[in-house]
């Protein structure tokens, strides 16, 4: 008779679980157990059972007998332990990032220098408040340099190597391939002169010729856009808040292009356009015309913010400051004027040459500005109010065209020959002295600028387009959230979004841009004059102590004098305090610094 096998009799037997478990890796943070099983990893530590049975028990509320028994003990401070992780693992850099003191004062917009003449207990806790925010802010912005991966570099000579005579094949030859590809000469002899403009990102470049030619392409892959021949002579040419949209300054009226170079707009009010600038937080294309009229067009809505009269005859020199996005404008008479959309008047007028200006520059930080004339001479001028000039260079030819680059460089266009300067860093004017690059071109110079992002100076001659390698010319980190050379087509939409939204209105441009959140404390006080002198009386005057009624018959009259009394004593002995204070600073500053304390100094009044 057959009988039924058991279940699992014919299963092998199960080996041995410490034989088939692998060993885990130990990391650099675990520290080496000991007592643990052979071939096992010491895994997260457990967590120890408590015996519930000799844990005190908490009093009830209703037991009313120990309550005032319990005495509260202070609280032992204990040395904070390292944490650690659910797996066990200790942070090897636990705490905040560490950060500088000059980094955070670098990134501080607050000047904790100037107050508020007796500001009110309201105003003084939102100007609290208002600081902590800038300093936590300025903490945060230096902890994440951290994070930049690029530094700028310098090109330097080998025992005391002029780096001017470094040509440029010499930098192409000693540089990677990537950044090699990023010199190249374009022929275009039959449409030149050039003029041509960088996008913000610094990935796009648009050209046009004197002869009718405009094309715009991805210089770094080399990839074409568009290009077209408008059949008339373009002057300059310019790129919107976007690679999308191209701004052409031709004989005639002002065009607007797309990136396939379709005509969308012809703006017949800005006629015999000469220079293009365009402020990108504001959405305004400048233009200065034969006529001598700076026009601001608002690119956003389509209409012109102002037409100014410079009453100076041509306008041919015309650049911006980026800090303030204030249009600086070169006349014939060697002064050069500095213009804002709300004044019909300049802001400065400076007297920079002899003779006529033929080009001016303003580096990114705002402080300086390089101007060259007809007297041959390169000047660079401190625009930190004092407007005066900083140092000086006489050229044996007189320099036509001027750029700064992100780093603080300057570039001159003299004939065939472009001069490059250097100064010790990116907020300190160049030195004149010596150049740091020279390179000769096969065609008179008519257009310079660095690209921004990179090492790179575009200039457009007669001959066509040349790009320069200039090493430590740019910024080596960019910010990804305004200005992104590898964002995509939804990206720069939704950034075209934002930055609408965020578009400073053309009244706000101004020489100082931080004096828009300070207080005009004499305006203020000349308007609460004028209006006390309206109404008859002033409002914001402080009115008499009236104390409240009270009651059980403490309102008597006698009582009501005495407190008045005392609120008046009370405010004439804070009088009284604040003028002896006041002439005990004085004293201090009137007794001199070497002499000896007397005895008798104490009654001195």
């Amino acid at each position: 008779m057959e009988t039924v096998p058991e279940p699992g009799s014919n299963v092998p037997p199960k080996k041995d679980r410490l034989q088939t478990k692998k060993k885990k890796p130990r990391r650099y943070w675990e520290q080496e157990t000991t007592g643990t099983a052979a071939g096992a990893s010491p895994g997260p530590p457990r967590k120890r059972k408590r015996n519930r049975e000799l844990r005190p028990q908490k009093p009830k509320k209703n037991d009313t007998s120990k309550k005032f028994r319990m005495s509260k003990k202070p609280r032992e401070l204990k040395s904070p332990r390292p944490q650690r992780s659910l797996s066990g693992a200790q942070d090897p850099f636990a705490g905040p990032a560490p950060f500088s003191v000059e980094v955070v004062q670098k990134y501080c917009r607050i000047d904790k220098s100037k107050e508020l003449p007796h500001p009110k207990t309201k105003t003084r806790s939102r100007l609290v408040v208002a600081e902590a925010q800038e300093e936590e802010t300025s903490v945060r912005a230096a902890r994440s340099e951290l994070l930049l991966t690029e530094e700028p570099g310098f090109l330097e000579g080998e025992d005391g190597e002029d780096t001017a005579k470094i040509r440029q094949a010499d930098i192409v030859e000693a540089v990677d391939i990537a950044s090699a590809a990023k010199h190249f000469d374009l022929n275009l002899r039959q449409f030149g002169p050039y003029r041509l403009n960088y996008s913000r990102t610094g990935r796009h470049l648009a050209f046009g010729g004197r002869r009718g030619h405009v094309a715009a392409l991805d210089w770094v892959t080399k990839k074409l856009m568009c290009e077209i021949n408008v059949m008339e002579a373009v002057r300059d040419i310019r790129f919107l808040h976007s690679e999308a949209l191209l701004a052409v300054a031709q004989n005639r009226w002002l065009h607007i292009y797309d990136n396939q170079g379709i005509e969308l707009h012809c703006v017949r009010r800005c006629d015999r356009v000469t220079r293009l600038e365009f402020l990108p937080f504001h959405f305004l294309l400048a233009t200065a015309s034969e006529t001598g009229f700076l026009t601001y067009l608002d690119v956003s809505v389509g209409k012109i913010v102002a037409a100014l009269n410079a009453r100076a005859g041509r306008l041919s020199v015309m650049t911006q400051n980026p800090y303030n996005a204030v249009i600086h404008l070169g006349h014939s008479n060697g002064t050069v004027s500095l213009w804002s959309p709300a004044m019909k008047e300049p802001l400065v007028k400076i007297l920079c040459h002899r003779g006529g200006v033929r080009a001016v520059a303003v580096d990114s930080t705002g402080m300086h500005m390089a101007t060259s004339g007809l007297d041959h001479q390169l000047k660079v001028f401190d625009l930190r109010g004092t407007f005066q000039p900083l140092s000086a260079r006489t050229l044996p030819q007189g320099a036509g065209h001027l750029a700064f680059s992100q780093r603080g460089l300057l570039a001159a266009g003299m004939g065939d020959v472009v001069n490059i300067w250097a100064g010790q860093g990116k907020a300190s004017p160049p030195s004149l002295e010596q150049p740091y690059l020279t390179h000769r071109l096969s065609g008179h110079v008519h257009g310079l600028q660095f690209c921004p992002y990179e090492d790179v100076l575009g200039v457009g001659h007669s001959g066509g387009i040349t790009s320069m390698l200039v090493p430590g010319a740019a910024e080596p980190n960019f910010d990804g959230l305004e200005s992104n050379p590898y964002r995509s087509r939804k990206q720069r939409q939704e950034w075209e979004v934002k930055a609408l939204l965020e578009k400073v209105p053309a009244e706000l441009i101004c020489l100082d841009p931080r004096a828009l959140a300070e207080v005009d404390v004499i305006s203020l006080e000349q308007a609460k004059k004028e209006r006390a002198e309206r109404l008859g009386y002033d409002p914001d005057a402080r009115t008499p102590f009236q104390p409240k009624p009270k009651q059980k018959g403490r309102s008597s009259t006698a009582s009501l004098v005495k407190r008045k009394r005392k609120v008046m004593d009370q405010e004439h002995r804070d009088k009284i305090r604040q003028s002896l204070e006041q002439q005990l600073q004085k004293q201090e500053k009137a007794k001199p610094t070497g002499a000896r304390p007397s005895a008798l100094d104490r009654f001195v009044r």
